[in-house]
């Protein structure tokens, strides 16, 4: 069966992204992954996003503030296959902190490409800089 995964590119004023270091000792442990998680029963993936966020960084973002951009899929032959839908936010409610990650990163999303990270937020973190570098109206 196939997880159905969210993540926020959160986008500060100043167009740097925040990126969640993943746990040691956890799968992907040490690498640098949008914030996210997995939709549960019943939720939507905005809903669940919602909550994930709130989760994981003790910030609230409204519904309306999420913007789908793309997703990405990972069939990993050693793990459940994943899709992984990307929205971006601009606005929130609360200073992002790391609950569920080792560490938070802000930065441009250019360089953000240079950082170890987890297959599937590979072609995510591609899509969002082609999108910015086009001036398209992320959120």
């Amino acid at each position: 069966m196939t997880m159905l995964v969210v993540a926020a590119a959160l986008l500060d004023p100043a167009g740097r992204c925040l990126m969640q270091q993943r746990p040691a000792g956890k799968r992907h442990g040490g690498l640098w992954e949008f914030p996210g998680g997995k939709v549960e029963p019943g939720e939507s993936p905005v809903e669940a996003l919602v909550r994930e966020l709130a989760e994981e960084l003790a910030v609230t973002v409204e519904p309306a503030a999420l913007m789908p951009l793309s997703f990405a899929a990972d069939a990993a032959p050693d793990a459940c296959p994943l899709v992984m839908l990307l929205y971006v936010a601009r606005a929130w409610l609360g200073e992002p902190r790391p609950l569920a990650a080792a560490a938070l990163r802000w930065d441009e999303p250019d360089a953000l490409a240079a950082l170890p990270m987890p297959p599937v937020d590979v072609p995510l973190l591609a899509v969002l800089r082609e999108s910015l570098a086009r001036g398209d109206a992320l959120a």
